[in-house]
């Protein structure tokens, strides 16, 4: 099986700076692509950033500038870095995968258990 585990969240300030990581293990023949996605209270899971294979990157607009996402690919890793974080940037961020276990596998969605970032004004 395949597992996700997310580190790097905690409290910061407003104009802060925090990076999150989530590093996949298990049975992995190849990732298409890894994203990071935050869900605040009361709101619906939103996508922030993507990469592709290709290294192919993808932001919502209001982190544009700020965010950066990145990938290790020898490590089965991907970064967020995220800077100038705002008191909206609050939420639980989700890692999310896709995953092949094996050459003639369409892959599987995976998600991490979430880690919570608090950006305080």
């Amino acid at each position: 099986q395949v597992q996700l585990v997310e580190s790097g969240g905690g409290l910061v300030q407003a104009g802060g700076s925090l990076r999150l990581s989530c590093a996949a293990s298990g049975s992995i023949f190849g990732i298409n692509a890894m994203g990071w996605y935050r869900q605040a209270p009361g709101s619906q899971r939103e996508l922030v950033a993507r990469i592709i294979g290709g290294g192919t990157t993808n932001y919502i607009d209001s982190v544009k500038g700020r965010f950066t996402i990145s990938r290790d690919n020898a490590k089965n890793t991907v970064y967020l870095q995220m800077n100038s974080l705002k008191p909206e940037d609050t939420a639980v961020y989700f890692c999310n995968a896709w995953i092949r276990g094996s050459p003639g596998s369409r892959g599987s969605d995976y998600w991490g258990q979430g880690t919570q970032v608090t950006v305080s004004s």
